[in-house]
């Protein structure tokens, strides 16, 4: 591990026990409305890749009915809307659904500014990502994956998985701090204008 990553670590855990301590009351709010606006757990877990391909729960707050099918990415649904709930539309489009991310952060398992991480059948953009090493001499599987990343201010749901494991391994091959405080500018104007979001995936 690098110098700036073994910072980057650090203030890691700084920022997102800070952040989880300023946002309890938003995130007290969000666990009372979604316990109101649909039956079943305010907290959705599901088994994800992390550094070195190990596995890991990420954490989201629920934004779909629970008869939803398991592990399955979202682009691959015929009509994922009849899935979301009332309150799900908005958590997803305003991104607040990722907020228990927070704790992944905390336990070490996430980062803030890295690739997504992998569902562990995902298996196309996982070799995809393996597949990059030829082009940039590394391998995104291997990087911390984060709440938002390269990937995530350029285009987002909108891209297809060879494009997207690109973005991973351009970000890979070139962590540094100012491609991470420019990640983190991108992406509070995504966030702000729901910039990339497209439940179902890449339309074509």
């Amino acid at each position: 591990m690098g110098l700036y990553e073994s910072i980057k670590q650090v203030l890691d855990i700084v920022f997102a026990l800070c952040l989880t301590i300023l946002l309890s009351p938003i995130l007290i709010l969000i666990t009372i409305i979604i316990k109101l606006d649909s039956s079943g757990p305010v907290l959705f877990r599901q088994k994800r890749i992390g550094k070195d391909y190990s596995e890991f729960y990420i954490l989201k707050f629920r934004t779909m009915r629970t008869d939803t099918p398991k592990d399955m990415p979202t682009h691959l649904f015929q009509n994922p809307e009849s899935f979301i709930t009332k309150s799900g539309g908005f958590l997803r489009k305003s991104s607040l659904d990722e907020l228990p991310q927070l704790f992944n952060i905390l336990r070490g398992q996430m980062s803030f500014i890295g690739p997504r991480p992998a569902l562990w059948n995902q298996y196309d953009l996982i070799q995809a990502r393996r597949d990059q090493q030829g082009k940039y001499g590394f391998d995104a599987n291997s990087v911390k994956p984060g709440i938002t990343g390269w990937a995530q201010v350029n285009g987002r749901d909108e891209l297809p998985i060879d494009v997207k494991a690109d973005l991973d391994g351009y970000y890979a091959a070139n962590i540094g701090i100012s491609l991470d405080i420019k990640i983190l500018f991108l992406t509070v104007g995504s966030v702000l204008t729901k910039k990339g979001i497209s439940e179902g995936g890449p339309k074509v």
